[in-house]
């Protein structure tokens, strides 16, 4: 069985929420899931996961948070040739240009980018929300 990380960073919750449902809906649709706090992993470890749902708001101009989400990203980008990436985030504000920049970002970085552009929720996300990131990490489980 593939091993899959949903790591994400969440400043008011919004994106962790979203993460616990997205690795919920990979979980129950069989895969092995692990929850982590961005600080709780490097890009090294991350690396060796399988598959890799990666989660940030948008922060600032739509840009990722920039103390510890961006150094994850930035030394992730180099190990991620070749490997199934969903990204996902919430945001408050702008119109969804940091997923579009991290979507560009990832595809250069040579990852396979589930469904071709990340889940965004604005603001905090209500039970059709969840109920959509549950769906997003089924998929991703099972492309």
């Amino acid at each position: 069985m593939s091993k899959m990380a949903v790591i994400y960073w969440s400043q008011g919750g919004n994106t962790e929420a979203m993460a616990g449902a997205i690795a919920g809906g990979a979980r129950d649709a069989g895969a092995d899931v692990s929850l982590l706090h961005v600080s709780e992993i490097d890009a090294a470890k991350a690396a060796m996961f399988d598959s890799l749902a990666l989660g940030c708001p948008a922060m600032g101009a739509e840009v990722l948070e920039e103390a510890e989400f961006e150094p994850f990203f930035t030394e992730l980008e180099r190990k991620l040739t070749g490997k199934p990436v969903a990204l996902f985030g919430s945001y408050g504000w702008g119109d969804g240009q940091w997923m579009r920049d991290w979507q560009e970002r990832t595809e250069a970085a040579g990852a396979r980018l589930y469904h071709g552009e990340g889940l965004i929720v604005h603001e905090t996300p209500d039970e059709a929300a969840l109920a959509q990131c549950r769906a997003f990490g089924a998929g991703f489980a099972n492309p």
